[in-house]
């Protein structure tokens, strides 16, 4: 476990008192410097202490931890993960209680039970930042949990006295999509035998398109006017640009270069494959229950679900195709394949991200203006993105233990996100002019020609 890693880890722990310190600023009139010491100190200390103590625990039974250890680390990373977005979910409101030595104490064991898991998976998955041994750098580890949780904690009893619960869905959600995707790593490179999965930085590049789905999301709260259907339009057609560009350049046509040689029945594998991935995205697509924002036309099996559900899940289909063509194309790099040049993962996280801005906001605005809270709205959109790194970790493994298959994925990757741009046709028509959707669309595709052949 690298800095990267660590520094990721931490933020991911801390969502808990973060959450919990937003509630803390909620239950009081009125918030000092005192109040924001006190609930940093308490979460950061214990945050610190725990991890330590569920590594001496585990370091005792290190001989049997490393046999299970990647499987302990994985099941125990995506339990905490699971148990936070699920939280996110409720409706119930934490009690508000005060700042005595009980209450906190209380607090500080609560929040701090996941850092204690954690501790334990230190063992199966050692901190390596400092030139020494594994006991300095689990306590150097701790040290760095403790300060951010600190950090955060300090900052969230503000936010919450200031802005409220509007933060405290989104945090949560994006604390347990870290864990979810340190803990699946965590086995993947467990089951790797390549060594190619220890590039940890560029691993958690596969997280820059959640960026762009939080910031997105984060809109809500920005807004001070309502979306324009011009700028609507436009930001429309920039993201099918930049996602077909994707498609054509960075999926069909290095994959058709993979297939040099191979045939299917005479013809070369890309087209069956092409049509294979427009097959499964036709399948999400009458499967799964959704609505398309702002044109209000959905699709799928008939449902009672809400319609803000529908419409986030409109979102999360159209992204899987996402997933798969980041988590192919970072395979691509891990095994140096030479039809794939080493930036395009980059670009390709960069420009995915980039997209995700608008679809994230596609889906909370219209949510919030249909009189739903901020924070719903917010949190919705947020997991809109989620399946986008999820997937491209499961794509990730798969090209690494069958190396073969890369340019069969990256096909199928093409065809599915065409159709998943087709469907998004719809989203871009206007009533008046949609002109600007027609330049921002040719703009967004040139842009990613640009990146991949300059």
């Amino acid at each position: 476990m690298g800095i990267f890693e660590l520094l990721l880890l931490s933020v991911g722990l801390a969502m808990d008192a973060f959450a919990v310190s937003v509630c803390k600023g909620l239950s009081s009139k009125k918030i000092t410097v005192k109040e924001c010491l006190i609930c940093g100190v308490w979460f950061g200390a214990f945050q610190g202490i725990m991890p330590f103590v569920g590594y001496i625990i585990g370091s005792r039974f290190e001989k049997w931890i490393n046999i299970v250890a990647p499987w302990v680390a994985f099941v125990l990373l995506s339990l905490i993960g699971f148990n936070m977005i699920r939280e996110a979910f409720s409706e119930e409101e934490e009690e508000k209680e005060g700042f005595d030595i009980k209450t906190m104490f209380m607090m500080a064991v609560a929040t701090s039970i996941d850092a204690l898991a954690v501790g334990i998976t230190f063992v199966a998955v050692p901190v390596s930042v400092l030139d020494m041994g594994p006991l300095q750098n689990v306590l150097f580890a701790v040290i760095v949990i403790a300060i951010i949780t600190f950090i955060i904690s300090f900052v969230g009893v503000r936010i919450g006295s200031v802005f409220g619960m509007r933060y405290k869905s989104g945090a949560e959600v994006a604390g347990g999509t870290i864990l979810i995707f340190i803990g699946i790593k965590t086995l993947i490179e467990a089951l790797d035998t390549s060594g190619a999965m220890k590039d940890s930085d560029t691993i958690f590049g596969m997280l820059i398109p959640l960026l762009g789905t939080v910031l997105g999301a984060a809109f809500v709260y920005a807004r001070r006017w309502k979306l324009s259907e011009k700028i609507r339009v436009a930001m429309a057609g920039a993201s099918c640009g930049i996602m077909f560009s994707i498609s054509v350049w960075a999926m069909l046509e290095p994959a058709a270069g993979g297939f040099d040689g191979m045939t299917i029945l005479g013809m070369s594998p890309l087209f069956p494959c092409f049509c294979g991935g427009v097959a499964v995205q036709f399948l999400l697509d009458s499967l799964v229950p959704h609505m398309h924002a702002y044109v209000n036309i959905t699709e799928g099996p008939k449902s009672s679900l809400r319609s803000e559900t529908k419409m986030m899940l409109a979102e999360l289909i159209h992204h899987v195709p996402e997933g798969i063509a980041l988590g192919a194309i970072f395979a691509a790099h891990f095994m140096q394949t030479s039809w794939i040049p080493d930036s395009t993962p980059l670009f390709l996280a960069i420009a995915i991200a980039v997209q995700n801005f608008p679809e994230a906001l596609f889906v909370s605005l219209p949510i919030m203006e249909k009189g739903i809270g901020k924070g719903r709205a917010f949190f919705m959109g947020v997991v809109s993105g989620v399946s986008i790194p999820l997937i491209a970790v499961f794509i990730l493994v798969i090209v690494t233990l069958f190396p073969d298959t890369l340019p069969y994925i990256m096909a199928v990757a093409g065809g599915a996100m065409i159709y998943s741009i087709i469907e998004e046709i719809p989203v871009m028509i206007s009533k008046k002019d949609n002109d600007s959707g027609a330049f921002t669309f040719v703009i967004g595709f040139a842009v990613i020609m640009l990146l991949v052949f300059r």
